[in-house]
């Protein structure tokens, strides 16, 4: 198992890294502690430049052929259409956001670090721990039930194992945390409105709904609740809290994934740690609405690409990883503002000020150049 780079996480974020080393000729294992993978659509939202990122390595454009490319969105509150955002001007070449579920995302990359390297990814190893002697790293390896412990070597290791990262843990990496009073419901189920490829956010008395489709005429369908959803809610209770909301009954027996999360963010102290370095949900967890999470991990990968590329060639990279570790947090902190606004607009409100919020989002929706800046600060650019 020892490596020039050993990746802990085998999710997008890590298979993305692998990718992008391997092409550079870098020896990389990536170790995963699950078997198989979640096939829970989880993310699904591609923005233009993490596809950019990903077209380097070769994914995009399978990604894109069977994705759902979302080139418009909508604003409606009281069954009427307040405002529209279009996609078109935020990339020349990916004008829109794509709508793929995760587990197939992870599926197409893995698929290409596989054609680089058959033996990069090593699935039932969970890295629980890290020894940094300054000229290398060694992690410690849980194996699966009955085998024995194992050890494996690296010159740099990245942990990119998840917002609740053992590795941050066993490197004693604090970190700044909020919890935000947003709670929400969702899932997926078949299709039944007349929105066909567009995003809609239905801007409601008792709190946002907002709806996403998803290849296989499937739409994605997300609620706020005014507090966390109880250990018995399903897809009936989902279906209707959008019926009540929208006027739209979504099928409760179409229904293909069901989810209740309550929203927190945490942005790590320090991402650099000797030879380890942090990355995505691991180095920042940020909130799942607007979706940019799996996105930032992905901007990480490619901005630390370079930087283990000059360090494994024996250059000085002091300077290089303080910036890394710098502008990553900048762009935590800034996709964290903008999780907050959109959770903030997703709250309830008094009719009145709903009125008032409605009618403000129509007229700076029908201002060209604002709309291309709100399209713009969505997508992240």
């Amino acid at each position: 198992m020892d490596a020039e780079v050993i990746i802990a996480g085998g999710g997008p974020v890590g298979l993305y890294l692998a990718a992008a080393l391997l092409q550079e000729g870098i020896e990389v294992k990536v170790l995963e502690q699950r078997q198989t993978r979640n096939r829970h659509t989880r993310a699904i939202g591609v923005h233009p430049p993490a596809l950019q990122a990903l077209a380097g390595v070769g994914v995009a454009a399978s990604m894109v052929q069977e994705g759902v490319c979302i080139r418009t969105g909508m604003a409606v509150s009281g069954g009427k259409t307040v405002g529209t955002m279009d996609f078109d001007a935020v990339s020349k070449d990916f004008p829109f956001v794509l709508a793929l579920p995760q587990f197939r995302t992870e599926q197409l990359l893995e698929e290409r670090v596989s054609a680089l390297d058959p033996g990069a990814v090593i699935r039932g190893a969970n890295v629980t721990g890290v020894t940094d002697d300054g000229g290398k790293v060694t992690v410690d390896i849980e194996p699966g039930t009955g085998a024995p412990h194992r050890s494996a070597t690296a010159a740099l290791l990245v942990a990119a194992d998840g917002a609740r990262s053992r590795l941050r843990g066993a490197l004693q990496v604090p970190v700044a945390g909020t919890a935000y009073p947003d709670h929400y419901l969702m899932g997926d189920f078949d299709d039944g409105t007349q929105y066909g490829h567009k995003a809609v956010l239905f801007l409601e008395p008792d709190g946002i709904v907002e709806s996403f489709p998803l290849p296989g005429g499937t739409r994605r369908w997300v609620v706020r609740l005014g507090q966390p959803a109880g250990p018995g809610a399903g897809p009936a209770e989902l279906a209707e809290l959008v019926r009540r909301r929208t006027g739209i009954n979504p099928d409760p027996a179409s229904n293909s994934m069901l989810s209740a999360f309550s929203v927190r963010s945490t942005i790590a102290r320090r991402t650099v740690t000797g030879r380890t370095v942090l990355l995505g949900d691991a180095a920042h967890e940020i909130s799942p609405i607007g979706g940019q999470g799996m996105n930032l991990g992905w901007l990480d990968a490619a901005e630390l690409v370079p930087v283990v590329c000059a360090a494994l060639a024996g250059k000085p990279t002091g300077s290089l990883l303080r910036e890394f570790e710098k502008g990553r947090k900048r762009a935590a902190v800034m996709a964290r503002r903008q999780a907050e606004i959109n959770m903030m607009l997703g709250r309830p409100l008094t009719p009145r000020v709903l009125g008032m919020r409605t009618a403000l989002i129509g007229a700076a929706a029908a201002v060209p150049a604002v709309n291309r800046w709100v399209a713009r600060r969505f997508t992240m650019h």
